[in-house]
């Protein structure tokens, strides 16, 4: 490991809670944002639809269940977070916004990275061991799906279709933990939460497009280019059609679409707003969905708990 970097070190500049991680000692400062402690948000973002998963399928009352499942979305974002960096170190090292990433920089070294990553999928183990059976298989169905990711970048120019594939994964884990049932519900519970995902990594990458095009990383941002807040607004459009098939197929009724319009009011004004040349704007867009992953949880809560039959 190379010598600690300073408290003054800025990190990724999408840092949050800077001041928290600072606090820490090295090495442990170097190991959090390793597995982006100081960037929540993600966390957030694999956590949602887990919630919605059990919220639609009526478990609102497994509190308990949920606050599992918030932790092993903290843990197993993190250890993916390590993985991909340990994958893309070359990569990071070119690209500015990531340069200073703990493995890119020489912080965290290869061996000790791969120590980090076992012990959060061994947190991991233990939220899964909390799953009745049929749940565990499928959240183990995700492992492969996990560990190609990082190389999609290299071989598509949409990566971020994949992670929507990995990072809602949830959806299917926290449904059959509750109810075996209704699966058409689900699909289209999932598939809302793909292109949702899509959306809203667009909108992420909007910040990395000089560099990735001067690397050759591919993205959605640089394939769409000019039309970026139109094939945003698509993906989100998409999103509340699946989310509104999967509200119907549990309660046919058109008041329980109502749920959906405060999700669909946050989606519009997240493109509306949208400037795709100010990384900062993008930025503040791209974690507004955590707020709008409770907005969907709360629509799930209605509809599941009214809908269950």
């Amino acid at each position: 490991m190379n010598e600690p970097s300073s408290l003054s070190d800025p990190g990724v500049p999408d840092t949050e809670h800077r001041g928290l991680v600072s606090l820490l000692p090295e090495p442990y400062r170097s190991y959090a944002m390793l597995a982006r402690f100081d960037r929540p948000i993600g966390s957030w973002l694999l956590f949602w639809p887990c919630a919605w998963g059990v919220l639609l399928a009526g478990g609102e009352e497994r509190w308990s269940l949920i606050l599992w499942f918030l932790l092993g979305s903290i843990a197993m974002r993190g250890a993916g977070c390590v993985y991909n960096d340990i994958v893309d170190a070359d990569l990071d090292r070119q690209v500015a916004r990531t340069a200073a990433r703990p493995v890119a920089s020489g912080r965290v070294s290869l061996q000790a990275a791969w120590t980090w990553l076992i012990a959060l999928c061994l947190v991991g183990l233990v939220v899964l061991l909390q799953l009745r059976w049929q749940a565990q298989l499928v959240a183990l169905g995700s492992i492969a799906l996990v560990a190609a990711y990082p190389f999609m970048k290299r071989i598509t120019w949409w990566p971020q279709a994949w992670l929507g594939l990995v990072f809602t994964w949830g959806a299917l884990v926290g449904w059959v933990e509750v109810r075996g049932d209704h699966l058409e519900a689900l699909a289209a519970l999932y598939a809302g939460s793909i292109v949702w995902c899509i959306g809203y990594d667009t909108i992420y990458a909007l910040q990395d497009r000089e560099d990735d095009a001067l690397v050759g990383i591919r993205s959605s941002a640089l394939r769409l280019g000019s039309r970026v807040r139109a094939g945003v607004g698509a993906f989100y459009a998409l999103a509340v059609a699946f989310w509104a098939l999967a509200f119907w197929a549990l309660r046919p009724d058109w008041v329980a679409l109502v749920a959906l319009a405060p999700v669909a009011m946050h989606m519009a004004f997240q493109v509306v707003t949208l400037n795709p040349d100010s990384g900062e704007n993008a930025l503040a867009r791209f974690r507004s969905n955590r707020d709008l992953g409770l907005v969907m949880a709360l629509a799930c809560w209605v509809v599941g708990n009214a809908g269950v039959i």
